[in-house]
């Protein structure tokens, strides 16, 4: 037998929703796996000799490399919700601070106080992510939600890595642009559009709900490419102890499986 928990969203009866969510590693490989794959593909690209061509082959590769930061960065938004493996709040905070410093050396707990104010006051003015005129004025509200994640410290520590890469290990300048700067700040565009943006513009007739938040209404296999499931956003605010990689069995109107 089932019951309906909310807005079309099914569990077993006597099973709370918190239970219906794999407790088990899977978040954790996933994690690893996503840190190891950037890790790799970083390496790889810091090496290749761009004069060996193809040369069409550098777009795609740029295109790969800002997929797999805006999962570095997808990955700790998980752990910040303490969703890598839940309940091991530790275990979360370390692979958190690592995705994040491979990100952009950002401080972890810096970004989970901005993050925490996010969910406790979306869309308002206590919501460091928001920006009022930001329907007609998008470009002026990515340029806020960057101001509040950007510091002088995350700054240096950025250019003492660069001053590393450059000058220490002599890798290319144009393979430190191309692979490694260049995908990094390309994702905070995807990170921005597909789960600040959209989800959080207010709609002409104005918000519907308490989370002031709105859901893509792209096919799954479209918001995993957009934004590892960040676009299924009024779920995530309503059940932020799910896992971006379990979201879509929680879509508003779906049966939710455990």
């Amino acid at each position: 037998m089932t019951f309906k928990y909310s807005w079309g969203l099914y569990v077993s009866r006597g099973t709370s929703m918190k239970d219906a969510i794999y407790r088990g590693y899977a978040g954790l490989f996933i994690a690893m796996a996503l840190i190891a794959l950037w890790s790799a593909s970083l390496v790889l690209l810091l090496l290749w000799d761009l004069k060996d061509g193809p040369y069409y082959l550098i777009p795609v590769a740029m295109a790969w490399m800002t997929f797999l930061y805006t999962g570095l960065f997808i990955t700790a938004h998980d752990a910040m919700h303490n969703n890598v493996v839940h309940g091991k709040r530790k275990l979360n905070d370390i692979v958190g601070g690592i995705s994040l410093f491979l990100y952009a050396a950002f401080d972890m707990s810096h970004l989970k106080d901005k993050h925490m104010a996010h969910h406790r006051s979306p869309a308002t003015e206590d919501d460091p992510d928001y920006y009022k005129g930001g329907r007609s004025d998008p470009f002026r509200w990515y340029i806020k939600f960057m101001g509040n994640y950007l510091s002088f410290f995350q700054l240096f520590r950025m250019s003492i890595i660069f001053i590393l890469l450059l000058l220490v290990l002599r890798v290319h300048i144009a393979n430190i642009l191309l692979f490694w700067i260049a995908p990094a700040f390309l994702s905070t565009f995807q990170l921005f559009y597909f789960g600040t943006y959209l989800p959080h513009k207010e709609p002409k007739g104005g918000y519907d709900n308490e989370h002031r938040a709105s859901s893509s209404k792209l096919p799954t296999f479209l918001t995993f490419l957009a934004c590892y499931n960040f676009g299924i956003h009024r779920e995530h605010h309503e059940m932020p102890y799910v896992p971006w990689w379990r979201l879509p069995r929680f879509r508003y109107g779906k049966e939710a499986k455990s």
